[in-house]
C-alpha cells in the first residue's frame, strides 16, 4: 500500500509518499518525474513518518539543517542511481559538488579510470525524495546551476536558503 500526505512549503506544495514505515517519495508538485514511485492507488493519510518528515522540513525551511533523517527507502531502481543518490546523501548543508565530481568518486569506487557526469545527471534528476536526498546541491562544473527536476528557481531557492556560495 501506498500513503500520501501534501506538505505546504515557502517553495510551493510538495507532496510526500510512504509505504507506511518509511518515506519512498517527495517531490515538488508538477516538477519533472513527480510521482515517478508512486503506486498507481494510493491513499492519503497522516503517519508517524509524514509527522517526521514533516518536523525535518519545517527546521530545513527555517534555514536550519536537521540533525536527523526521516527513515526512507527507495522502492527500485538501478544500482547506479542508489549509489548517485548515496553520494548526494553526503553533500553538506549549505555546500554543493558536482556532477564532474560524483562522477570521479563512483567510476574511483568501480575502479574504473571514468564515468560519464551525464550519466550521473540523470541520476540525480531521477531522484524521487528530493530536498531529503539533496539533489538540488550538484550544480555544473563552472558553478552554474545547472537542471533541477523542481526547476532552477527552487535550486536556487534552495541554495540560498542553507546559505550556499555560488
Amino acid at each position: 500500500m501506498t500513503y500520501t500526505q501534501d506538505y505546504h512549503s515557502p517553495l510551493g506544495k510538495i507532496t510526500l509518499a510512504s509505504n507506511g514505515n518509511a518515506l519512498t517519495g517527495l517531490w515538488f508538485d508538477g516538477q519533472k518525474y513527480f510521482g515517478s514511485t508512486l503506486a498507481a492507488e494510493y491513499t492519503v493519510q497522516n503517519l508517524p513518518i509524514f509527522v517526521q518528515t514533516t518536523k525535518w522540513l519545517d527546521i530545513y525551511f527555517n534555514g536550519l539543517a536537521p540533525n536527523f533523517t526521516p527513515p526512507l527507502q527507495i522502492l527500485t531502481d538501478s544500482a547506479f542511481r542508489r549509489a548517485v543518490w548515496q553520494i548526494l546523501q553526503q553533500i553538506p548543508f549549505g555546500q554543493t559538488t558536482t556532477y564532474g565530481q560524483i562522477a570521479a568518486e563512483i567510476a574511483r569506487k568501480k575502479g574504473l579510470s571514468s564515468m560519464s557526469a551525464q550519466a550521473v545527471g540523470s541520476a540525480v534528476a531521477h531522484n524521487p525524495i528530493s530536498i531529503i536526498i539533496p539533489c538540488h546541491r550538484v550544480i555544473g562544473v563552472k558553478g552554474g546551476l545547472t537542471g533541477y527536476a523542481g526547476g532552477l528557481e527552487k535550486k536556487r531557492q534552495l541554495l540560498a536558503l542553507e546559505g550556499a556560495c555560488l
